[in-house]
């Protein structure tokens, strides 16, 4: 690798990247052989010349391990180089200003890839790469750069195809096969996740701790930024969530400026990125440290549904179990306390349950948030096998009504687990930061003592 290159943006172990490309050339081989050609993620600009802070492409990090932008990932199952990297070079004069590259000719060893080229050669190089080709597998329809780019690459393999090997004959989505490896974690995404889980569980223990009234919204999500950031994670896995009173109503609440008050209930909806991988946990605690008993009524019934779906998550189970077990929970308890009238079965036949209770109960989870990979297949629910990981969140968002008993009202509690399906059924990742209420008022009581 070249010594000038900073230690440690790449991973010294690149067995769990090999092994992965090495799975997508087998799959490749099974349907008939041909090429895939993946890119990654280009920079996008925020405003007067200032870029976002660039985060990768998923899949292509999935596959390679590369962390810069303007890349091109090559996989064939006909010839050599089976795998090829197009990429930046190396220049001097940009890494003063923008840092440093890994470059071509330190990308291969770098990477574990048999060979690297000069980004500005793709249009160039790829049609002699990909002459003769049965199938590509691309990402289609994806974005206005990429469909610029296959629409300059095609044309030329075509003119080739007339004076030599065929162009490629079908088009495949790649994005559909690599999704669907993504659903089940190996042993290196494993150990990450259980990194990030551990560090976001370190935050919300964090903002429970320095919580009480007359902060706003917004100081607690920096005390959540500050613990991803001093123990190594690069930042939020998505923008955080942080809703005092009547503010955990609206499910994707990010304005965070509001000021908290005594007597209300405050959601924090927060997660970090670690080397890629999310985390994604959900706490819903009173802002003053005590429970008040309604909100402790409807606390108990939302914890009770993530227990249930908890329980249902195990080998064999279906993705719509957990969501069956939660919502028939959550239900039961809206007719006990006189939320919903009727019977259960007429409750759930008629999901009037969704007056209060609107989201799904989880999703998968992995390098994005909401990861990759189909839930449903030829309209069945996937089944669920070890090393999937999928969150668990039920939650009971009650707004002001005239048929709502107003101790109810601006109530919006979810919890959220992050939970990895194994051999005996599931583990949670997250539950380094306490869920039970009781234990919930003792942190928060020692801490503000």
């Amino acid at each position: 690798m070249n010594p000038d290159f900073p230690v440690g943006r790449y991973h010294e172990d690149l067995s769990a990247f090999a092994k992965r490309r090495a799975s997508l050339l087998h799959q490749l081989e099974a349907a008939g052989g041909g090429a895939l050609l993946l890119p990654t993620a280009p920079e996008r600009i925020r405003n007067g010349g200032t870029t976002y802070p660039y985060r990768f492409d998923s899949d292509f990090y999935y596959l390679t391990g590369y962390i810069e932008p303007d890349a091109w990932l090559l996989l064939r199952t006909y010839e050599e180089p089976r795998s090829a990297l197009f990429c930046r070079d190396r220049d001097p004069e940009k890494e003063l200003w923008e840092g440093r590259r890994l470059g071509v000719a330190a990308a291969p060893q770098a990477l574990g890839l048999e060979a690297a080229f000069p980004l500005a050669e793709l249009d160039t190089k790829l049609p002699e790469l990909l002459a003769g080709t049965p199938a590509l597998w691309l990402p289609l329809a994806e974005s206005e750069e990429i469909d610029a780019r296959l629409r300059r690459l095609l044309p030329n393999l075509r003119t080739k195809a007339r004076l030599g090997p065929p162009a490629p004959a079908t088009l495949h989505d790649a994005r559909a096969l690599i999704g669907r490896m993504r659903r089940v974690k190996d042993a290196f995404e494993l150990d990450l996740m259980q990194r990030s889980a551990s560090i976001a569980a370190h935050a919300h223990r964090r903002a429970m701790r320095v919580c009480r009234p007359g902060v706003h919204e917004y100081t607690l999500e920096a005390e959540l930024i500050a613990e991803f950031r001093r123990h190594g994670a690069q930042g939020p896995s998505y923008p955080s969530i942080v809703a005092g009173g009547a503010n955990a109503c609206i499910l994707h609440y990010t304005d965070n400026r509001s000021r908290l008050k005594a007597g209300e209930l405050v959601l924090i909806d927060a997660g970090c990125e670690y080397d890629g991988y999310a985390s994604d946990i959900t706490r819903t605690f009173p802002v003053d440290g005590r429970f008040r008993p309604p909100q402790r009524l409807l606390y108990d019934l939302v914890l009770a549904a993530q227990e249930a779906a908890i329980a249902a998550i195990r080998p064999g189970a279906t993705f719509d179990e957990p969501h069956q077990a939660a919502v028939r929970v959550l239900t039961q308890g809206l007719l006990d306390l006189g939320l919903l009238s009727g019977t259960l079965d007429e409750a759930l036949e008629r999901q009037t349950y969704k007056r209060f209770y609107m989201h799904r109960t989880g999703h998968w989870l992995g390098l994005d948030v909401h990861d990759a990979g189909p839930t449903h297949e030829h309209g069945q629910p996937v089944t669920l096998v070890p090393g999937m990981v999928l969150t668990v969140e039920p939650g009971l968002y009650v707004p002001e009504a005239d048929d709502v008993p107003r101790d109810f009202w601006n109530l919006g509690i979810r919890i959220e687990d992050d939970a990895l399906v194994t051999e005996e059924g599931c583990r949670l990742l997250t539950r380094d930061v306490p869920v039970a209420p009781e234990a919930i008022e003792a942190l928060m009581q020692h801490e503000t003592a």
